[in-house]
């Protein structure tokens, strides 16, 4: 006879994470096994199969689990082979500038040769922050698994909490460089918008109006434009300053204005009758890069901001289009020095 957890929504979970719902129902095991039964097509929504562990349970909605394969997960097993580029370390927390190709934590086709993995080798299981779930050990944000650069990892759940409000307080201070395609007019400017998962393609994120997207603000300033030529329309690198966190947000902002990043195999220009694209510069990843990470110290106070240069794909990239160049803006001098 098959296990199951139901559960009908009501007033106190309105618009609750279905995985953190899932989690209060019965006989369901850790919220980070709840998103794996997502995940796994265990879980349904008034008969409909879930697809987001993120989505929002509505009143009346009834919620259903499949529990025949739900087993607790045990510790995330540690992996020596992946390296660690740390560019700051305490007992407290770690700032790492991630490679390109590195998952942030375990999903499907990938469960122990992720960043999570890194860190409990390093750490140890029982010396990372788990407020993020038993699956996520230490990771206060992400990175996408092609975009590289500087992100911080927290050792103990109190570093992890004040490093998340810092965040969630716009104090905590994350600075981005890409190159777009066309030319950006302005020096500088805000792009806010809602930003939801598509309907069409649940791995894709897009803007939208509708009252259960989440808000999304981006700032950027140009830094240096580049001559249009032949075959392309010309680029412009410019720094963006995230002022959430939303999946994929710098990279959805940018196709919003029409300037999609740089070698973005998901939202930026597709390859036309099978042959390299050569507007992306022979990049196979986005233009997309961490580059300065700044906040407040939760235990010692101390002030830590960490640059972090560009990795030679993307330096030489930009080296291709450096004769095309239109001379940079005052932010980018001020930048690019650094």
């Amino acid at each position: 006879m098959s296990r199951v957890a139901e559960g009908l929504v009501g007033p106190e979970a309105d618009g609750q994470r279905l995985d953190s719902f899932l989690a209060t129902l019965p006989g369901c095991p850790s919220r980070s096994q709840c998103a794996r039964l997502v995940s796994d097509g265990e879980v349904t929504i008034n008969g409909t199969l879930a697809t987001s562990k993120s989505e929002r349970v509505m009143l009346g909605d009834r919620v259903v689990a499949n529990l025949d394969d739900a087993r607790e997960a045990g510790p995330l097993p540690p992996n020596t082979a992946i390296h660690l580029d740390i560019r700051y370390e305490d007992e407290y927390l770690l700032v790492i500038s991630k490679q390109t190709g590195l998952v942030c934590h375990p999903s499907p086709g990938h469960t122990d040769d992720t960043l999570a993995n890194a860190l409990v080798a390093h750490c140890g299981y029982d010396h990372l922050g788990m407020l993020q779930g038993e699956d996520r050990p230490g990771i206060v944000h992400r990175l996408d698994r092609d975009t590289t650069g500087l992100m911080l990892a927290a050792k103990d759940d109190d570093t992890q909490q004040a490093l998340q409000d810092q965040i969630r307080l716009r104090t905590l201070d994350r600075r981005y460089i890409t190159l777009v395609q066309g030319f950006v007019a302005p020096d500088e400017g805000t792009i806010t918008t809602g930003i939801t998962r598509s309907s069409r393609d649940r791995t894709r994120m897009m803007v939208s109006d509708d009252p259960g997207a989440r808000g999304a603000i981006t700032t950027f300033r140009t830094l240096e434009r580049f001559e249009a030529g032949p075959r392309d329309d010309g680029y412009s690198l410019l720094e963006c300053h995230l002022f959430t966190g939303r999946t994929h947000q710098i990279r959805v902002h940018m196709r919003h204005i029409a300037h999609p990043v740089v070698g973005d195999p998901v939202y930026g220009l597709r390859s036309k009758r099978g042959r390299e694209e050569t507007r992306n510069l022979g990049l196979e990843r986005q233009f997309l890069h961490s580059w300065r990470i700044a906040f407040v110290h939760p235990v010692t106070h101390e002030h830590i901001e960490l640059v972090d240069e560009l990795p030679a794909d993307l330096a030489d990239a930009l080296a291709t289009i450096e004769s095309e160049s239109m001379g940079r803006t005052p932010a980018g001098q001020e930048v690019l020095d650094r």
